[in-house]
Order: structure tokens, then C-alpha cells, then sequence
């Protein structure tokens, strides 16, 4: 045997060991640390307190009675709202039917209808897949931006957006500022080499991230027009307001789920384009306002400069957004 002292080893073996055991635990610490910090910074943008203000909520109200597009319910549709339901990605259907039982066809003839709808079909649904904008398509965007523009609705946002110091006061730069903002691709999945995203496919149009769930797609005109085709799957609804033109949902869109969604229904696509243009520009993460009188949330999201998401959110009900 050596001249080593056993015990010395057995010790110096001991508090290795002793060591390598308090970094370890110190490591988990602060992998703790930064997931709550990183979950409570989450929790506070998605549970901000709504920004409230008289000459926005008296410049919503105007909006709305300006839409002279707007659909009128049980006149130029109908909703067949059937079970309630809850946040869940894999709960059951409690509406065996369709949501629209009926939506007057003459509707989309309207100019601004007409050109919203032909801006539905030039996305990939899925994230993380690259979007590519043809000329045709490029065209497409300027004739709805012009149709809106044309508008009371989105003339009375402008206005607005002046007074408050939000828009270029030349409407030629402003309208290509409303392109970038709404058409502008970026990217929206983290890590991804692509540009797979814009405010208005997100809003409008709707995605699908991973193998489960839809984002976004808050557009009730989308809506419609999918679960005409078979694409969505009406499975119930979570809360209503008196104003029956607000409505949060449950549904599937091509297999995936939107456990939680939140529309306008009836709204033309310029007046749900200039009110979220508005909320954006004045650049709070929340907002409470009316609309017909009714209460509602409209919560607004960036992705650096341009619009994330955008929607709204009764006051009764939790924001689960996704």
C-alpha cells in the first residue's frame, strides 16, 4: 500500500461530492428563478390593467355608428349558438350544427367585402413556413387599402389619429405606413429563418402552430367562409354579450384547435381594420371601450414595430390568448 491516508481520500471524495451537489441544486435555483420571472412578465402583459379614455371610447362609439356595412342580426344573418363551452384543446363538441345557420349572400358583394375576401387565399396557414408576396397579390392589398380608405369609418380613424398625433399628416405616407403595418411580413415563430407572418394573415386570415392549435384568426368573414367549406368545426360557445355582435368561441380549423376565440361578428372589414389600426397606433397593450353601448376589451399586441395580434375581449371572461 501507499503512504495515502484512506481517510483523507474518502473525505476529499466526500466533499466533492457535497460540492457537485450544492451546484447542482444552485443551478436548479435559478433555472426557477428565471421560468417564474419569465411566466409572471407573460402574466402581466396578457393581464395588463385596460387603458381607458373618454375621446377614445366617444371616438369608438362614432366608428361604429359610421359602419354603414355593418350586418344586422337575425336580418342579414343568423347564429346558431347551441351548447356552451370551456377552455379546453381537447374537449367535447357541444354544437353539433354550424355556427352561421344563415348569411345574406349579397353581403360580399359589398366593395370592401369583396376585397377583403380576395386577401383570404394568399397565405400558408402554418408557422414557420415562408410567406412570398406575388404582384398580383401586391395589388390585391392597395385595392382593399384604397376601397378602405374610402370609407366614413376609416376616415373618421384618420382624423383621429391625427388629432392625437399618431399618423403622417399626409395621407399618400400614412396609407403606406397602413401597408406595413398590416402587410408586412416578419417573423413570427421564434428561431425561424422565415418570414411566415403578418399582422393581417394573423388577425384576419388565422395560423396553425405545431401539430394543436390556431392563432389568431379573429375574423368572422374568415370564419364563415371555412366552416362553409368544411375547414372549421363550430364546437361551442364560452360567453355573449348584450351587444350581439361580440361572441367568444370554440372551434377546429383544419384539424387544429382554437380553445379560446374572441370576434366581431356582423363588422365590416373597415371598421374592424381602422379600430385595431387605432389601438395599435396609440401603443397600450389593452383597452376599454364601448361599442353600441356594450362594454369590451380590445387588446392589442406588437411584434417590434407591427401588429402581433389584435382582438377583442369581453370584460367577463379571462385572457387565454394564443
Amino acid at each position: 500500500m501507499s503512504g495515502k491516508n484512506p481517510h483523507v481520500v474518502y473525505a476529499s471524495k466526500e466533499s466533492f461530492y457535497r460540492l457537485s451537489g450544492l451546484g447542482i441544486s444552485l443551478v436548479l435555483v435559478i433555472i426557477a428563478v428565471i421560468a417564474y420571472s419569465d411566466n409572471k412578465a407573460s402574466m402581466n402583459r396578457d393581464h395588463v390593467e385596460p387603458f381607458e379614455d373618454k375621446a377614445l371610447t366617444a371616438f369608438a362609439e362614432q366608428l361604429w355608428e359610421l359602419d354603414e356595412n355593418r350586418l344586422n342580426p337575425n336580418e342579414h344573418y343568423v347564429l346558431d349558438l347551441q351548447g356552451k363551452t370551456k377552455f379546453s384543446y381537447d374537449g367535447p363538441d357541444n354544437a353539433a350544427k354550424p355556427l352561421f345557420s344563415k348569411v345574406d349572400p349579397k353581403a360580399f358583394e359589398r366593395p370592401t367585402f369583396k376585397a377583403f375576401i380576395a386577401l383570404l387565399d394568399n397565405y400558408e396557414s402554418a408557422t414557420g413556413v415562408a410567406e412570398t408576396v406575388t404582384p398580383q397579390e401586391e395589388k390585391e392589398n392597395w385595392s382593399f387599402i384604397d376601397l378602405v380608405f374610402n370609407t366614413k369609418v376609416m376616415d373618421h380613424a384618420y382624423k383621429f389619429l391625427k388629432y392625437k398625433g399618431k399618423a403622417n399628416q399626409d395621407l399618400i405616407k400614412f396609407k403606406h405606413d397602413f401597408y406595413n403595418l398590416w402587410f408586412q411580413l416578419y417573423k413570427r415563430s421564434k428561431g425561424s429563418r422565415e418570414n411566415d407572418s403578418s399582422g393581417f394573415e394573423h388577425v384576419f386570415v388565422g395560423e396553425t402552430r405545431g401539430q394543436k392549435e390556431v392563432i389568431g384568426f379573429h375574423n368572422w368573414i374568415q370564419f364563415y367562409l371555412q366552416e362553409k367549406a368544411g375547414n372549421v368545426d363550430y364546437k361551442g360557445f364560452m360567453s355573449s354579450s348584450k351587444n350581439p355582435h361580440i361572441l367568444s368561441i370554440q372551434f377546429s380549423w383544419k384539424g387544429d384547435t382554437k380553445p379560446l376565440g374572441s370576434t366581431l361578428i356582423g363588422v365590416s372589414p373597415e371598421f374592424e381594420i381602422a379600430l385595431y389600426t387605432v389601438c395599435h397606433l396609440l401603443g397600450h397593450d389593452s383597452y376599454k371601450i364601448t361599442l353600441g353601448k356594450e362594454p369590451v376589451i380590445i387588446k392589442s399586441h406588437k411584434i417590434g414595430n407591427r401588429i402581433g395580434a389584435c382582438y377583442p375581449q369581453m370584460p367577463s371572461w379571462t385572457d387565454r390568448r394564443k
